[in-house]
């Protein structure tokens, strides 16, 4: 397999094996409508060569919002001349677009959605540490079908398929982990799987009822998490195993959850700003932030892991071993080098990147032209901590 050759997604063709990973934008507003530079960035990416275009998240119910300002949503019909535009402006420029759909459960805050905050069970997350409404039955088959409703919409808005969200510790991953999931109705965990399936299982069955085995359908899943009971490699299996079952047309494979989010995206820790600017760990006295700095973030950060190039290779490796269906590997791509090695020598379908675009749109065309070109994303995360502010998501710090 080669970087720049046709590959498909379920039908989809794509022009190459390169996607631009869900990145949160922070350029819609209250209600999750784009707007202009929302549109303005999906144009910008589309012109510069890239095979498929992951949107950032999209909530699909007012309760299932992050506590980022300006996060997209996919709520009703209302929603679809919005983001028409967008798929429009893509498609001209020849790439393909995919719209994330998420739902954050516990991970969120009652204060930021102005709703209950809802999980798989009432445990909290040790990260944003809210009290949970516990999930009735009949309100998971609700958001089954909002799942369901929401893929629709971005289907008649032109997205070329979605992407469920089951990774980074929202809700379907909730579900998914005996961790958290301690439920007693059917969707709880299945014994034989340790896992907790059935959520997913009909998620997908809805979305492909209302949208055709046709429209492809992709999912984002973590493979670990930093919990003390590990996520074993057998859960792991397992997961992958039921994936093949339903056909996935694509899996892209991540790692963790968001109470530990700087080992979903690794690198430098940029204490101050997180101060300055993290809705958790946000204060003004500088007395508070000698305690944080000297009592609490020392011990926070020994549980963080480093960047390495590849560092969720393992994961794809083990997939592949399991599955025809393409496998997207994210995670510290940096140079082309590094992409053309998974490619071609471990043969994992697609590479996704997701700091490197934000640093560089044309990124893309510049491995094409120089098979030495590294990435100038040197990994300092302002990016990534700067989505709890008000500002849109950019590259703060190129060199």
């Amino acid at each position: 397999m080669e970087i720049f050759e046709k590959a498909y997604i379920g039908k989809c063709e794509l022009q190459n094996r390169i996607f631009r990973s869900a990145t949160f934008e922070g350029m819609c507003d209250e209600n999750g409508i784009p707007g202009k530079n929302y549109l303005s960035l999906y144009e910008e990416l589309s012109k510069n060569n890239i095979g498929g275009i992951i949107t950032g998240f999209a909530f699909i119910s007012e309760e299932g919002k992050a506590i980022q300002p300006g996060q997209a949503g996919i709520l009703s019909e209302k929603y679809i001349e919005h983001f028409k535009k967008v798929t429009s402006v893509v498609h001209t420029n020849g790439s393909k677009i995919f719209l994330q759909i998420a739902h954050t459960g516990r991970q969120t805050r009652e204060t930021d959605i102005k709703q209950k905050v809802v999980g798989a069970s009432a445990k909290k997350s040790m990260y944003f540490r809210e009290k949970l409404w516990n999930l009735n039955t009949e309100e998971v088959f609700e958001i089954i079908e909002k799942f369901g409703n929401s893929a629709l919409y971005a289907k008649k808005a032109g997205f070329d398929g979605i992407q469920i969200h089951a990774a980074h510790g929202y809700l379907i991953h909730q579900f998914i982990l005996p961790t958290i999931n301690n439920r007693k109705d059917l969707f709880g965990i299945d014994p034989e799987k340790g896992l907790g399936l059935k959520f997913l299982d009909l998620i997908i069955d809805n979305v492909r009822n209302k949208c055709s085995d046709e429209f492809p359908v992709l999912i984002k899943i973590s493979g670990d998490d930093d919990y003390k009971k590990e996520f074993s490699k057998k859960q792991f299996s397992n997961l992958i195993e039921f994936l093949d079952l339903k056909k996935i047309d694509g899996i892209e494979i991540s790692y963790g959850t968001m109470d530990l989010a700087l080992n979903i995206f690794r690198g430098d820790i940029p204490i101050d700003l997180i101060l300055k600017h993290n809705k958790i760990y946000k204060v003004e006295s500088k007395f508070a932030k000698k305690i944080l700095k000297t009592f609490i973030f020392p011990f926070a950060i020994k549980k963080l892991k480093p960047f390495s190039p590849m560092y969720n290779l393992k994961y794809a490796e083990i997939a592949k071993e399991l599955t025809k269906i393409p496998i997207i590997s994210v995670g510290g791509y940096r140079e082309k080098k590094e992409i053309e090695y998974v490619i071609k020598n471990k043969n994992i379908d697609f590479v996704s990147l997701c700091r490197p675009f934000i640093c560089e749109p044309d990124f893309m065309i510049k491995i094409e032209e120089n098979n030495n070109y590294k990435s100038k994303c040197i990994n300092c995360n302002y990016c990534a901590i700067m989505c709890d502010s008000k500002f849109l998501t950019k590259c703060y710090k190129k060199e």
